[in-house]
């Protein structure tokens, strides 16, 4: 007989189940359907059948009164993240989603590399999912096609940037394709090779078809589109992201409260690195003369190792850490991936592990000033750390709490939380590493002040620094974050695409962070026995939350 106590979490499983039944890729990236072999449907017909499904579970909700914490927290996260997904669709923006990280083709080339490949079924499994990558191509064009037909097209930046990271993916493997390369370490028999070459062969063909698409068809009708959004597009997609609605204003402004006392910091931090140098002198000092490590492989191990002596560490003095959360791997990203360093998820059963990938953009010497905090962001006590503890409370919170409701204010604000709690605990005492963390930081304050300031086209004020009489564009954008960092050209480019192509994305770190430490600030002062890691548990046990619920919830823990 159905518990009557976890009738909304019920309903949301049963969503996910039917999610990832009309979202095949889901279903892989939630490790709970190894052996799909279908892509998800990229056509307006396949965003409809999602919607159906959404509306159809927001009006079973209607009919339930949940009961207890888990159950009312589970009740508005999916609300809120349902009707929210619905009024992005309304909008139209599956129509004309180009971006360089978190679409439509990002998702489609990740989702192989969450796949098993252990076995020769493993393998043919995969040859069969590789085999219907023109169709799912297919599915975008027509959504794209139909996004034109209406008038709502992406910026030609990001169409540019999306033509430029197929190409790469077309000419990895000695110019045989992404696809090829990726299943050419395969030791399978004669046919099942043949049919991975096949399958790959059509795959590579339908990645040039798409660009050919982008670049001759697309493009000239896209020219014009401006790069920003505008307020009212930002505030609907900033909530996808954040789950609140928020104050623009208010935000830009507490932002740049953030960036005048973290810029006293590290001019305070860059003369312990270097004394009496200016900042990006001493920046400069570390990416030349800090410690670094030469060779991709083996920065790939040195960061494998950091994470294991965090885990050491910090389980059972501020986390208690489950066997299935003490396992995570660290790989190079691909050829043809965004700059910045990412995490996958492990499967909800753990089958497949958590990992955190490393873009190499063709370097092979890697200075470690800036890469600490970060892997701490994407590792342990960050991202790894929340998402794997999420999958080991399956008989206590919904796969939708855990997963497939993600927001992402809530993970990138707990890693970048994790960030600053290695900080505290002197994790990052060494001069240069402690620089290369606020710098982390300051990176994380000017996105949110550039992020809203590109999307509205807002005056640059002077503190900026630009100079009189300009507005907040990829350009100023770009110069701004030049004028405070040492980081590659090529990063810097890339990280003003991203936000342009994903609205509100880049502003959910530091937003996020501000509800979780607000959070803990509150829970220590209500309660004279406030434990953090009892408290650091009991937070990371509640599931996802957007921000409108984040603060409160933390604090009453």
């Amino acid at each position: 007989m159905p518990d009557p106590t976890a009738a909304v979490r019920d309903l949301a499983d049963s969503h996910v189940a039917q999610a990832c039944a009309a979202d095949p890729q889901l279903g892989t990236m939630l490790g709970i359907a190894p052996g799909e072999d279908r892509l998800t449907d990229l056509s307006p017909d396949g965003q409809l059948a999602r919607d159906e499904l959404a509306t159809a579970t927001l009006a079973r909700l209607d009919a339930l009164t949940p009961e207890g914490d888990d159950e009312r927290r589970c009740a508005r996260l999916l609300r809120e993240r349902l009707e929210t997904g619905l009024a992005v669709s309304a909008s139209g923006e599956h129509l004309r989603s180009v971006r360089n990280i978190l679409g439509p083709l990002q998702n489609l080339r990740n989702v192989f590399l969450m796949m098993p490949t252990d076995s020769d079924e493993d393998w043919a499994v995969l040859a069969r999912r590789i085999s219907r990558v023109p169709e799912a191509l297919a599915g975008y064009t027509a959504s794209l096609r139909e996004g034109a037909r209406r008038g709502l097209f992406a910026a030609p930046r990001q169409v540019d940037t999306a033509a430029g990271q197929l190409a790469a993916w077309m000419a990895d493997g000695d110019g045989r394709g992404w696809f090829a390369d990726f299943a050419a370490g395969a030791e399978v028999p004669i046919a099942l090779r043949a049919d991975l070459n096949r399958a790959s062969s059509a795959a590579q063909d339908a990645l040039a078809a798409l660009r050919t698409f982008l670049t001759d068809e697309y493009l000239p009708q896209a020219e014009g589109t401006p790069d920003g959004v505008g307020e009212e597009r930002y505030l609907l997609l900033a909530r996808q992201w954040t789950g609140a609605h928020l104050d623009l204003a208010a935000t830009t402004e507490w932002a740049w409260q953030e960036y005048h006392a973290l810029a006293g910091q590290i001019r305070e931090q860059a003369g312990r690195v270097l004394p009496g140098a200016p900042v990006l002198e001493a920046m400069a000092y570390l990416d030349r003369e800090g410690p670094a490590v030469e060779g991709a492989e083996e920065v790939r191990q040195w960061l494998e190792d950091l994470t294991g002596r965090a885990m050491a560490d910090l389980d059972g003095t501020h986390f208690d850490l489950a066997p299935p959360v003490r396992v995570l791997q660290t790989r190079l990203a691909p050829p043809g991936s965004a700059a910045a360093p990412y995490y996958t998820r492990p499967a909800r059963d753990f089958s497949r592990p958590g990992r955190t990938w490393l873009p190499t953009l063709g370097r092979t010497r890697f200075p470690l000033w800036t890469l600490v905090s970060t892997w701490y962001h994407e590792s342990v006590p960050g991202h790894h750390l929340q998402f794997a503890h999420w999958a080991t409370l399956a008989d206590r919170l919904s796969l939708f709490q855990t997963s497939a409701g993600s927001v992402s204010a809530t993970t990138e604000g707990w890693a970048l939380y994790a960030e600053r709690l290695m900080d505290e605990l002197g994790y990052l005492a060494d001069p240069g590493m402690r620089l290369g963390y606020l710098d982390s930081q300051m990176m994380r304050v000017i996105r949110v002040i550039v992020d809203i300031g590109m999307h509205l086209n807002l005056p640059v004020p002077e503190e900026a620094g630009l100079g009189p009489g300009l507005r907040w564009t990829a350009e100023t954008g770009r110069a701004f974050f030049g004028a405070h960092t040492t980081r590659e050209s090529e990063f810097l480019d890339s990280e003003i695409v991203r936000y342009l192509g994903v609205p509100g994305q880049a502003i959910s770190y530091k937003l996020g962070e501000r509800a979780w430490l607000a959070g803990r600030a509150a829970a220590r002062a209500r309660d004279p026995r406030f434990d953090l890691k009892a408290w650091h548990m009991a937070a990371l046990s509640v599931g996802t939350l957007g921000l409108d619920d984040l603060e409160p919830e933390l604090a009453a823990l």
